[in-house]
């Protein structure tokens, strides 16, 4: 279970320099823009869940010059973020948690982009996105697979051992597998509706794990889940410790991120 208000602090604080380091969820974003490009259609009113600092809002808004955009985000200190370097009429930024909202309104194009990671209750959510979107509408979202930070992972579960600790040490929320999205979106998503998915691997390098859960830290998405397991002090320096050894090759270490693409369109009638 996601902590939304821990979620909140984070990414507001980390707002002004998460574009420095998000260099994964740059490249997810392209992906989205490009297949929206695919398309060739135009979408008069577009909503985008989980704006962040508006690198794919501000695509959509340079991409379709006489749409509405709204554009939602949990965190108040990414909306201020991008309000300062994109304020136009076209472009409505709501501070809100996508999950708690009700949409009274049909949207033409849905995008979210490395978000529904953070979602509590996504098939809920996206029962009520398939509401929201519009007849002939496209909607598109791309999110971590269960493959993300497996390295991490494997640190993590051998400083376990080595403290043994029983319960499950987790490095970061459980992510879902490509088979799971297609299980759940199959389940909501009728006969009305067109999907495909697709699925991605990028490799992050760095000179140590330090650096690494530095890179993490610094865009805020750090562990946010709520009844964190307490472990020793030295818990994380022995998960250093372990990942400079069995994943350092040529004197950097690797991060695995597993990246997934949801395509969805709704039949015009």
């Amino acid at each position: 279970m996601i902590d939304k208000e821990k979620l909140k602090r984070r990414f507001s604080r980390n707002a002004n320099q998460y574009d420095k380091y998000a260099k994964v969820q740059k490249k997810m974003g392209d992906v989205l823009i490009e297949k929206i490009k695919s398309t060739k259609c135009r979408y008069k009113n577009i909503l985008e869940i989980g704006c962040g600092t508006g690198y794919v809002t501000t695509a959509l808004f340079e991409l379709f010059k006489d749409s509405n955009i709204t554009a939602v985000d949990i965190a108040p200190g990414m909306i201020n973020h991008v309000k300062s370097k994109l304020l136009d009429k076209r472009v409505e930024f709501i501070c809100a948690d996508a999950e708690e909202m009700d949409f009274d309104k049909k949207y033409d194009l849905i995008i979210s982009n490395a978000t529904f990671q953070w979602f509590n209750n996504l098939e809920n959510t996206l029962k009520k996105l398939a509401d929201t979107l519009a007849p002939g509408g496209f909607m598109c979202f791309s999110t971590f697979g269960k493959n993300t930070f497996t390295e991490l992972k494997k640190c993590y579960q051998k400083a376990s051992v080595y403290f043994g600790i029983k319960d499950t040490i987790y490095s970061s929320q459980p992510f879902l597998s490509l088979e799971d999205y297609k299980k759940i979106c199959s389940s909501i998503f009728n006969e009305k509706f067109t999907l495909s998915f697709m699925e991605t691997y990028e490799y992050e390098y760095f000179n140590c794990c330090k650096d690494f859960l530095y890179s993490i830290k610094k865009i805020g998405a750090n562990n946010s889940q709520k009844n964190i397991i307490k472990v020793p002090l030295d818990f994380i320096d022995k998960v250093i410790d372990i990942y400079d050894k069995d994943f350092k090759k040529d004197g950097k270490v690797a991060a695995t991120y597993h990246s997934l693409f949801v395509f969805i369109s709704k039949n015009a009638v």
